[in-house]
């Protein structure tokens, strides 16, 4: 992996205001990684690529990422950049709306890391749930939303997004299969165990 190619990326995702994920949470991500060796990992919302890139390094030998984006120009720069660090051999890109790509996969997968649209996270749950390996782990990022979901915030412009959060959050941490914590890393992260 080139790892100075991969720091050109963030570098440019941070200063085009791009979401990447914030180091504070790839660092418990990678934490957990390193644990559990993953041999597939789903990422759903990819945008530029900077995080799949990250989680390829933890990946046992022939592991492989699928991970979904709907913006054309982040698909362009996405695969640009995998083939730029070097890592368009364990990265497999979907393209198109996650809600219509994630009923037709039929992987098994030991990580699903969800950082997508914000208002579809009990959908991503539910798709997650299905394609899970036993002992395998689904990481959220955004939980807390700035903050909005913990607070009695009820704004038109974010009620849609911040009720789906909410709803995410009670159903890992209501489902018996399911051992989760939330930890106010970055802008909240779930990370819920299949038991």
């Amino acid at each position: 992996m080139n790892k100075e190619e991969l720091l050109k990326i963030k570098k440019k995702a941070l200063e085009e205001h791009i979401p990447i994920i914030m180091d504070d949470t790839l660092e418990v991500i990678a934490g957990i990684l390193t644990k559990i060796k993953p041999l597939n990992i789903l990422e759903i919302g990819a945008a530029v690529g900077y995080s799949a890139m990250c989680f390829s390094e933890y990946l046992q030998d022939g592991g492989r990422i699928d991970t979904i984006e709907r913006d054309e120009e982040r698909i362009t720069q996405a695969k640009e950049n995998f083939k730029k660090v070097g890592v368009e051999d364990k990265i497999k890109l979907y393209e198109g709306d996650a809600v219509e790509i994630l009923p037709t996969l039929e992987g098994n997968y030991d990580v699903v890391f969800i950082d997508a649209a914000k208002g579809k996270y009990p959908f991503f749950l539910e798709q997650a749930l299905r394609m899970l390996n036993d002992k395998g782990v689904i990481i959220a990022d955004n939980v807390l939303y700035k903050g909005y979901v913990m607070s009695d915030y009820n704004k038109h412009k974010q009620r849609t997004a911040v009720r789906n959060l909410r709803e995410y959050i009670a159903r890992v941490n209501e489902d018996a299969n399911l051992d989760t914590e939330i930890l106010e890393v970055g802008d909240g992260l779930s990370i819920s165990y299949k038991k």
